[in-house]
């Protein structure tokens, strides 16, 4: 009997054993926000290293071009013949070179506009119909006449849309260079009203402004990284381009005025001796902009339309790319500017249409530009920097067009001019990103647009005490942040797949690095390794992970957390206060006793020589974020106090923490100064407001 018992007592232990055997909980992958970026970043080697800079055997391709181009003004026309030469400095064999055909994207069989989704309106202008109802398709492509070896006989090629397949007769070794020739031409497309970053606008006195780029055949960029840069151009994302010298020779008439990429060689020849003298005091003038051709000259001169023709020369040296401007309208004026000891000049090309604007703040923009980007970055390399009234936003080596034009009685807004001085500022700091430091557009769009409109932000502050920013201060992208997620993709996206390209490629890069510099690492840390990523990567091609690994590098700041959220998601910001406690302390003999005081409000029921107050934060949003506190004491007093963001590291949705003070607190606030783009303010004070948020939107509603 006993055994039995002591049988029944085991099987029960048993039973209750089983019954209580935990259930195996199910693994998860590393999902912390500080987990490191090596999944996402590529491994480094001995051409891209760990640290972000280039490597011992980093190499990148050099093309050469020789050029003779000619701009037919009546039939709106460009002819043109170049010799390239290709310098294979990789350790790969070529079996092929791919060039960039930019023009075929306006050919008459292009497959660009069938990519576009389009429906009827109920209505739309005359112009704009005539644009996308044409009788006859403007056909703009490159019409290729030859392409041929250096000794004139032909060269195998192949054409697919955007692109021409150079096939070698031979591979081309490493270290080797080859060298051919092609001929072409293509008709101009009026960018006014057929759009494009290239082409003539077209005025009622019968003269043509010409803005011309992406006008010759371009050898695409061969890296270690990508391999051959050749995906198909479709209008929007831009491409890189390989560093080369330019011998460039324009036939124009001989009453236009032109600016291009490169340095005059046959200035007495092209510039009347009157121009040439204004050039000379140009080149010594630091303080004002000094006239080469005014408005008076140059009304004259649009009043004729010579038929004879004069040829500009230039030599470029280690440009990326190519583009030039001509008419017989264009008022020039320039002015020097001091960069640590060099003389850079500062150049406008305008039509009386644009002046004064133009003639009032154009080429001083110019030269804020090449000051505060040199500041932040690297002294300009180059000789001159031209702003042309081309009236679209685009930059070159050297030169960019910019909108920009008064009203008819010569007056204009601020709103005219501020956009005109911040669209100028920005493309003609397109010079440091991406035309010196040559990041890949087409894959990485925002590390040109987005690097250039956070400078363009401290040169815009530089041209003007309390410029209006309307693009980079993290309040201005919280409506797109907080937008609809299916139309908002990551900042690490390519150009052409993203649905808000301002915001996605300008605007968020542009507060990212804003808020990186002022509420993150500091303006002294973060200004020191921005300028060693500029520094490291001048001519050559950086990747987003030798920008994202030089910042942590240079500035001992580790980042992954910041760059995963803001530049690898579309999370937001949302910090808020979930609630607090009081606490008060009375002393034993050997301890202290914390009480709580329960009465409403941060205010204490009896008055204490100490306050203690167990905060509890929360975050709704994604976006993992520095805590920045404001207290407001009873007295009126303010202190703040800033958590780093890895307060969030054990804890991604709240934490607590205690705040001593020997005054009482009347007001808690969490980013007072909108400094981390919070999408929801609503939650960020304590005491909260008592009106819900029914009761905000429709005070909202009623304005």
């Amino acid at each position: 009997m006993k055994k039995l018992g002591i049988l029944l007592l085991s099987l029960v232990f048993v039973a209750n054993t089983f019954a209580q055997k935990k259930e195996v909980q199910q693994g998860h992958t590393n999902q912390n926000k500080f987990k490191q970026l090596k999944d996402e970043f590529a491994t480094p080697n001995d051409q891209r290293t760990a640290s972000g800079a280039p490597g011992k055997n980093y190499t990148q391709q050099k093309v050469d071009y020789i050029m003779d181009i000619v701009l037919d003004d009546e039939k709106q026309k460009i002819t043109g013949a170049e010799t390239i030469t290709y310098h294979n400095n990789s350790a790969d064999e070529l079996a092929y070179l791919w060039v960039q055909l930019d023009q075929n994207m306006r050919a008459a069989d292009s497959k660009t506009p069938d990519i576009q989704t389009d429906n009827i309106p109920e209505k739309i202008s005359k112009a704009r119909f005539d644009q996308s109802f044409p009788e006859v398709a403007f056909d703009g492509g490159f019409k290729i006449m030859s392409v041929t070896n250096i000794d004139g006989s032909n060269l195998s090629y192949t054409i697919n849309q955007t692109m021409m397949r150079i096939n070698l007769p031979k591979p081309l070794a490493s270290g080797a260079t080859f060298k051919f020739n092609i001929k072409w031409w293509y008709n101009i497309n009026n960018h006014r009203t057929q759009g494009g970053r290239s082409g003539f606008e077209h005025f009622e006195d019968g003269n043509n402004n010409y803005v011309i780029a992406q006008f010759f055949p371009r050898l695409c960029v061969y890296d270690n990284v990508e391999g051959w840069q050749n995906e198909q151009f479709w209008g929007r994302s831009e491409f890189a381009l390989e560093f080369g010298d330019y011998t460039v020779n324009i036939t124009i008439p001989d009453d236009h005025m032109l600016g291009a990429t490169g340095v005059l060689k046959n200035e007495s020849t092209v510039l009347s001796k009157k121009e040439q003298e204004r050039l000379a005091t140009a080149r010594k003038t630091f303080d004002n902009p000094v006239i080469i051709r005014t408005q008076e000259e140059a009304e004259k001169i649009e009043k004729g339309h010579s038929k004879k023709t004069k040829t500009w020369k230039f030599f470029a040296e280690n440009v990326r790319d190519y583009a030039f401007a001509t008419s017989r309208k264009f008022i020039w004026d320039a002015m020097a500017v001091a960069i640590n000891g060099k003389t850079v000049m500062a150049y406008s090309l305008y039509s009386k249409e644009a002046n004064p604007l133009y003639g009032d703040h154009s080429t001083r923009a110019v030269a804020q530009t090449l000051k505060t980007y040199s500041k932040y970055t690297f002294d300009y390399p180059y000789h001159k920097a031209i702003s042309v009234d081309g009236q679209m936003g685009m930059e070159y080596p050297q030169i960019c067009f910019n909108p920009g034009r008064p009203e008819a009685d010569g007056t204009y807004t601020d709103r005219t001019k501020y956009r005109m001085i911040g669209v100028t500022i920005h493309e003609v700091g397109h010079n440091f990103f991406p035309m010196i430091v040559n990041s890949d557009e087409r894959q990485w769009t925002w590390m040109d647009e987005g690097l250039n409109s956070y400078v363009q932000m401290l040169a815009m502050m530089d041209y003007e005490k309390g410029y209006p920013l309307s693009r980079g201060l993290p309040k201005n992208i919280v409506d797109y942040m907080n937008g609809d997620q299916s139309k908002i993709a990551p900042i690490m996206s390519k150009g052409d797949n993203v649905y808000s390209f301002g915001n996605n490629a300008y605007g968020k890069p542009a507060t990212a690095l804003w808020i990186l510099r002022e509420t993150v690492m500091g303006q002294e840390l973060f200004d020191h390794a921005f300028r060693t990523y500029s520094q490291r990567w001048m001519f050559k091609h950086p990747t987003p992970e030798d920008f994202f690994r030089t910042m942590e590098d240079a500035s001992g700041v580790d980042l992954d957390w910041f760059w995963r959220g803001w530049f690898y998601t579309t999370d937001v910001t949302d910090i808020g206060l979930k609630g607090v406690k009081k606490y008060y302390t009375t002393e034993g003999d050997n301890e202290v006793v914390f009480t709580e005081d329960a009465s409403e409000g941060l205010g204490f029921s009896d008055k204490h020589k100490k306050y203690h107050y167990e905060i509890t934060y929360n975050k709704p949003g994604g976006l993992v974020m520095p805590i920045i506190v404001e207290f407001t004491y009873k007295d009126g007093t303010k202190e703040r106090k800033t958590y780093p963001a890895q307060i969030w590291r054990l804890n991604d949705k709240e934490i607590t923490k205690v705040f001593s003070s020997s005054k009482e607190i009347e007001n808690i606030a969490i980013d007072p100064d909108l400094e981390t783009a919070d999408v929801d303010t609503t939650n960020n004070n304590w005491p909260q407001d008592k009106t819900d948020k029914f009761d905000q939107f429709k005070n909202k509603i009623k304005g």
